[in-house]
């Protein structure tokens, strides 16, 4: 099919959900997609933080490959290996105790907020249910985690929404302290807000939360389903924050393009979801497993510290541009976000960009870039070029 057939097909048999551009992707090959036709689009998207090895990986491939001739599905009823030995390296690099596997982030976030309110019940029974999360935050799609969204823009239409939310200001400890009370059991973060425009928390902001739950025997929750598995430059964000969360979500990047997600919790968590209290039909996937495996494969600690050094070249030469469009960039890693000037849209500058073949994101008022974790330099040259060329 050539790339108005796919368009046109999509649009009568697929539900209109999705503002999409008008971009058919047919395959793909380091940081680079094709279309149909072959029209070539230099990637900074990865599928919105999920293609982190980019396309075409071979090792990436031949796990799956080799997976899928082997077992494509088991019950979570009975044990496979794949998954075992990605949870037992997800908790040894990063000091937590074990895993929850599931399907995607707003699924993983409920499991975190379903862990965080049994923990609470467990030890203080009823009425200890509230999570405090962030103004300006976004933690996923489903009725629930929509209410957990502190953004007020997504609050409508699914009425009624899950109770037990309130929101504080980022990187305001009196505001936090103001939303606190007798009901609450747990706070909720994300290190970087992403959607709401790839927002990094401050440091010392995150030290305080941390020692706020300590004290108030509060669960500390991370959404790391944007930040995780590599995409800040360390394999979690949490880990260059000097904190070590009660339980954090992961989701996106961590099977490489497969759909797969999780939970994992610390020590004093790892036994409050218990046989029949969550569950999930696919979670723990043995093929999305075997792909995660070769992400961490993949992921060394030379790897990690390559995605820091891409982020900072990326920003470097984006800024020496000076578009009159963009103002400063921020983020982590490879997760930039870029400020729109006063007299500009995000979405207009998108359209122009990948009109001229540059697949970029917006966030709140601003871009958005996630490119593949293995992203060469001569691709990032590739898509500053026609950064400069189309906004210059």
């Amino acid at each position: 099919m050539n790339s108005e057939e796919i368009k046109a097909l999509t649009g009568q048999y697929i539900m209109n959900t999705y503002g999409r551009f008008p971009v058919a992707i047919d395959h793909g090959r380091g940081a680079r997609l094709y279309s149909p036709e072959g029209r070539e689009y230099i990637d900074f998207t990865s599928g919105i933080g999920v293609s982190s090895l980019g396309y075409g990986n071979e090792s990436w491939l031949k796990a799956i490959s080799a997976q899928a001739s082997k077992l494509g599905h088991a019950s979570n009823l009975f044990y496979t290996e794949p998954a075992a030995r990605l949870a037992q390296i997800l908790c040894q690099r990063t000091g937590m105790s074990n895993v929850f596997f599931a399907n995607g982030g707003g699924e993983a976030n409920e499991g975190m907020i379903k862990l965080a309110r049994k923990y609470s019940f467990d030890r203080y029974g009823q009425g200890r249910s509230t999570i405090i999360t962030l103004v300006n935050s976004f933690h996923g799609r489903t009725i629930t985690t929509l209410k957990a969204t502190g953004q007020e823009v997504f609050h409508n239409y699914f009425f009624p929404f899950t109770e037990g939310f309130r929101y504080a200001r980022a990187n305001d400890p009196a505001d936090l302290e103001a939303q606190a009370g007798d009901d609450v059991c747990a706070v909720m973060v994300e290190l970087v807000q992403g959607e709401g425009g790839v927002l990094p928390l401050d440091q010392d902001y995150v030290q305080a939360v941390a020692k706020l739950c300590r004290e108030r025997d509060w669960l500390l929750l991370v959404d790391e389903v944007q930040t995780g598995v590599g995409r800040t430059g360390s394999l979690f964000a949490f880990q260059q924050y000097g904190i070590l969360p009660d339980v954090c979500s992961f989701a996106k990047g961590i099977a490489g393009g497969l759909p797969m997600s999780g939970i994992m919790a610390a020590e004093k968590c790892r036994d409050v979801l218990t046989p029949g209290t969550h569950a999930t039909t696919f979670g723990a996937n043995p093929i999305c497993a075997a792909a995660g495996l070769a992400v961490q494969e993949t992921l060394t600690d030379a790897f990690l510290a390559e995605v820091a050094e891409k982020g900072a070249y990326l920003r470097r030469k984006i800024e020496e541009l000076d578009l009159p469009c963009f103002g400063r960039t921020r983020g982590m890693g490879l997760m930039i976000g870029i400020e729109v000037r006063e007299g500009w849209t995000n979405k207009d500058l998108a359209a122009r960009l990948i009109e001229n073949g540059l697949l970029i994101l917006t966030a709140g008022p601003g871009m958005r870039l996630l490119p593949p974790l293995a992203i060469t330099c001569e691709e990032m040259d590739a898509g500053v070029a026609i950064l400069k060329k189309t906004l210059g």
